[in-house]
Order: C-alpha cells, then sequence, then structure tokens
C-alpha cells in the first residue's frame, strides 16, 4: 500500500509538471504569436509612416514649386512690370488694352478721324493734340522767349534752341539736330530715299509730313483760316505768310541796302541785284534773268515768233 501510495504521488507530481511544462510552451507560442503579430503591426507602423514621410515630401516639394513660380512671376512684374508682350516686336505692357492700343502700329490702323481735314490717327490723344492745330491753341509756352506751342514735344524740342542742345547725330556726316525728326529726313540726303508716295498720284516725298501736306492738294481741303478777311489755305506756312499782308511786318531785310521784304524768297531774288546772278534760265535761247515773272514775258515772246 505504501508503494502504491508512493507511485501515485508521483504520477501526480509528474503529472502536474507536465501540465505545466505544456502551459509554459503554450505560454511561449502565445508570446511568439504576440511578438509576430507586434511586429507586423510595427511594420506597417513603419510602411504607413514611411509613405505618409513620402506624401509630406511630395506636398513639400509641391508647395516650394508653386512658391518658386510665384515668386518668379512677382519677379517678372518687379523686373518688367508687365504681363502682356507683342508678339512682332516683343515690347511689354502692363495693361491689355495699351497692348492693344500698341498693336495699331503694326496693323496700320487709324480709328481717330478729324472731321476739318481728315487726317487719321492711332490714338484719341493724338487727335485732340491735332485739333489744336485748327482751333490755334497753343498752350504750352517757353518761358525764357514767350514763344507758345501745340504740342508738348515742339516745347521740348524749341528748348533746345536756347540750350544749344543738338543730342540726334548723323553718323554718315557728324551733322546733328535738335530734333529725331529733322535727323531722320536728313538721312534721306544721304540715301535719297523718297519712301513716302501719294496713292492717287505716285509722287514721291522724303518725309510724311510733306506727303500729308501735299495729300490735301487733291482733297482741296482748305483747312487753315485766317481769323481777318476768311482766306483759307492748304498750308499752315501760306496762311502765316499771308498773316503778314495784316500786319504789314517786314521781317526779312537785305544786309547790303536795307530794304525789307515779307517773304524771304522775295529777298532772296532780290540779293541777286547785287550780286548780278540770273537765276532763271530760258531753255531755248538760253538767256538768264533776274526775276522769274521776266522770264515768264520772255517765253510769251517766243510763242508770239511760232505763231
Amino acid at each position: 500500500m505504501a508503494f502504491i501510495k508512493e507511485e501515485s504521488e508521483d504520477m501526480d507530481i509528474e503529472e502536474a509538471f507536465r501540465m505545466k511544462h505544456e502551459d509554459t510552451e503554450e505560454q511561449a507560442d502565445l508570446m511568439a504569436l504576440k511578438e509576430e503579430s507586434l511586429g507586423e503591426e510595427l511594420n506597417e507602423m513603419e510602411e504607413k509612416n514611411q509613405y505618409e514621410k513620402r506624401q509630406d515630401f511630395k506636398r513639400r516639394e509641391k508647395s516650394l514649386k508653386t512658391e518658386k513660380t510665384s515668386s518668379q512671376k512677382r519677379g517678372q512684374k518687379t523686373d518688367s512690370n508687365s504681363y502682356f508682350t507683342c508678339c512682332q516686336c516683343g515690347k511689354h505692357f502692363t495693361y491689355k488694352q495699351n497692348l492693344e492700343v500698341h498693336m495699331r502700329v503694326h496693323t496700320g490702323e487709324k480709328p481717330f478721324s478729324c472731321q476739318q481735314c481728315g487726317k487719321t490717327f492711332n490714338q484719341k490723344q493724338n487727335l485732340k493734340a491735332h485739333m489744336r492745330v485748327h482751333t490755334g491753341e497753343k498752350p504750352y509756352i517757353c518761358k525764357l522767349c514767350g514763344q507758345s506751342f501745340t504740342l508738348k514735344g515742339n516745347l521740348n524740342a524749341h528748348m533746345r534752341i536756347h540750350t544749344g542742345e543738338t543730342p540726334h547725330t548723323c553718323r554718315l556726316c557728324g551733322k546733328s539736330f535738335s530734333r529725331k525728326e529733322s535727323l531722320m529726313t536728313h538721312m534721306n540726303i544721304h540715301t535719297g530715299e523718297k519712301s513716302c508716295i501719294c496713292g492717287q498720284c505716285g509722287k514721291r516725298f522724303k518725309c510724311k509730313e510733306t506727303l500729308n501736306q501735299h495729300m490735301r492738294i487733291h482733297s482741296k481741303i482748305y483747312c487753315f483760316i485766317c481769323h481777318q478777311c476768311g482766306k483759307s489755305f492748304m498750308h499752315k506756312r501760306s496762311l502765316n505768310t499771308h498773316n503778314i499782308l495784316h500786319t504789314g511786318e517786314k521781317p526779312f531785310i537785305c544786309p547790303q541796302c536795307g530794304k525789307s521784304f515779307s517773304q524771304k524768297g522775295n529777298l532772296q531774288t532780290h540779293i541777286s541785284i547785287h550780286t548780278g546772278e540770273k537765276p532763271f534760265k530760258c531753255l531755248q535761247c538760253d538767256n538768264r534773268f533776274t526775276y522769274q515773272r521776266d522770264l515768264k514775258r520772255h517765253l510769251q515772246n517766243h510763242l508770239v515768233k511760232k505763231l
């Protein structure tokens, strides 16, 4: 009996040890499973963190590019102060309407027309300035000599007479001018170019201003009117010459005899008396005359002889 009891106790101890060993193994398996699960969770978290980091990097990179582009645009505005560029000459403009007005330079469009003389302009302000030619308004006055001008640009050019400034120089002959337009007209002397052509008669002119004056012959527009007698003229210089008849002024004086004349051409003809020059020549008999009127009378004699 004692032996059976001892054997039974040994079995109980062995069973208890086995069960404890199984529990230990089960716990170890659970620990391993937990560790494996934890490892997977950590891997998932690591992958998630890496993904979020990549997304965050992309967002920051995109933000930096946007900021850089915006900065470049701001820089462009600061540097060129414009957004609208002419596709023909590359000139920049801040506002779209300024570009649209500028495009008329290339297209030749002149939508603003003077109702008195028919001259056209590509800008409204140019038409307004032109209207002063007809009204006689001269709001720009020289503070040094009191001479008044229709356009501010003409006053600025006039001021160079007082200062002696001639900033526009011909590269071919070295002659300098106070106005750029004068230099451009002068250049035609060297080139012989007459680029301005009358569309009605084909006559050519060196400058556009002379062509515009010539066009009044075809249109027969007499836009310069004398306020004293109402007589009208095609050219302003003709009106100025006419006005001397009313004032009695004779500003052109002969340096040799002191005789005065109302027109410069008359003075030049008069000087021929002192020099003995006879500039008017008959092409039929080679006789020469001091005055054109004498040549005309002479030519009538040839006509009578032929009859």
